[in-house]
């Protein structure tokens, strides 16, 4: 996550993403706590040809494609050090890197997490440099990188949409079809069932996946707007637009693969590329779990549950950097972040790891996978793109009245009505207090 892939080592099931929603809560005034150091070898110091750079892709395909595609910036003048810190541990320790000695160009994503940041006045405002990237950007990822103020404070770099999964292999063997609409979606499910297979591969360990699911069910039950405003606090988690969620849900529920929450999100891929599991909702950087299998992986977007919304939204997270409030070389932070606005830089990237898409409008395509201009197309027919539940909402509320409300219906779907009333008391003490 640059795209947010959180690390295999990873043993807390609510570590990943509720990790880093904790060090948000922790940034409003809050001074770093000792013994969490920050991610950059920033004591060394940051000379004039040398710009600091830290790094969140530790998982192995991704930290080697972030190295290929710095290796074009190097040069007898500038030079580019990677601080690469493991996944998880980055985004934990997020509030005191950035309150510390944080590298000059950072890993971030787009939304309300980097407006969280640049709001508390811990990020380098971007807004002169953005004025020389000219069209390289389409206007919705100028407006991902804006905080409140009107400024920029990140450039996008990867973006890739969430979709449902499967080895085509697999399905022509068993002669299944790509499903239109829920209850399509329901009798692929337990045919597949009836196969022998699981229907639907499900992790939920690392605390986040579930929130995507949650996502894709409410807008295609209750629209954009409505999956917008309830992230805002708006709506009412009690209400029957949410209820008819989670009873849909529950009702999908029997055909996902059990025991989610012992389960990290690389092993339940690893069904599908085994042919144990027939589907897996995810982004499309499942990918890196079929090494050598890139031709016979495919996906679908989340089928049809409500006619009035179709399939008009889609969930695809804007991944990207930013520079340091101080950095110790802010000439060469600026030559960096406007290398790695380069559709060339973008396209250097995916050579190595082609499971999400370049965000520059530049990027030439032709020589993307059929996965890869899938994902294009899906993200540029979609009348709507969400970022992600926690990426979307408001840290206090996802990183406990999310993570633990989902992960408590996913353990007894039997009692919505509990699971309800407290993510509906927490909204209420965090959005109106």
């Amino acid at each position: 996550m640059v795209r947010y892939t959180p690390s295999s080592q990873s043993t807390n099931p609510l570590l990943g993403r509720r990790a880093v929603l904790r060090g948000l809560l922790m940034t409003a005034g809050i001074a770093a706590v000792p013994g969490l150091a920050a991610c950059g070898g920033s004591d060394s110091g940051s000379s004039n040809g040398t710009v600091t750079f830290g790094n969140n892709l530790s998982d192995q395909v991704p930290k080697d494609a972030i190295t290929a595609a710095l290796k074009g910036f190097d040069s007898d003048a500038l030079k580019v050090s990677i601080n690469t810190k493991q996944h998880e541990q980055y985004q934990e320790q997020i509030n005191n890197y950035l309150q510390g000695k944080p590298d000059d160009v950072l890993a971030w994503f787009a939304g309300y997490r980097m407006r969280f940041f640049a709001e508390k006045g811990l990020t380098g405002d971007l807004t002169e440099l953005w004025s020389g990237l000219g069209d390289n950007y389409a206007p919705a990822l100028k407006e991902a990188a804006t905080a409140k103020d009107g400024k920029q404070y990140l450039v996008p770099f990867t973006q890739y949409p969430w979709g449902v999964f499967y080895l085509k292999s697999v399905w022509t063997q068993r002669g299944y079809a790509v499903p239109k609409t829920l209850d399509e979606f329901v009798a692929l499910a337990t045919k597949m069932k009836a196969d022998g297979l699981t229907p639907i591969a499900f992790a939920q360990k690392q605390g986040w996946p579930g929130m995507g699911t949650f996502d894709q069910l409410n807008f295609r039950t209750n629209g954009y707007q409505f999956h917008v405003d309830l992230m805002a606090g708006k709506e009412d988690w009690q209400g029957k637009k949410v209820r008819d969620v989670f009873d849909t849900w529950k009702r999908l529920l029997p055909l996902h693969q059990e025991n989610a929450l012992g389960r990290e999100w690389q092993e339940a891929a690893q069904s599908v590329q085994q042919g144990k599991s027939g589907m897996y909702l995810l982004g499309t950087f499942v990918g890196q779990q079929f090494k050598g299998q890139e031709d016979d992986l495919d996906f679908f977007p989340f089928p049809e549950i409500n006619p009035e919304f179709g399939q008009d939204t889609v969930e695809a997270p804007i991944d990207g950097y930013m520079m340091a409030k101080n950095p110790k070389n802010a000439e060469g932070a600026k030559k960096l972040l406007q290398y790695l606005a380069k559709p060339e830089t973008q396209l250097e990237y995916l050579k190595s790891d082609p499971s999400s898409i370049a965000t520059s409008t530049k990027a030439d395509t032709s020589g993307y996978t059929a996965l890869q201009k899938k994902a294009a197309d899906v993200i540029k027919n979609a009348k709507h793109i969400t970022q992600f539940l926690d990426r979307d909402t408001d840290p206090r509320f996802a990183s406990d009245a999310a993570t633990n409300g989902l992960n408590a219906f996913i353990q007894n779907p039997d009692d919505i009505d509990t699971v309800l009333k407290g993510m509906a008391d927490q909204a209420k003490t965090i959005f109106t207090g």
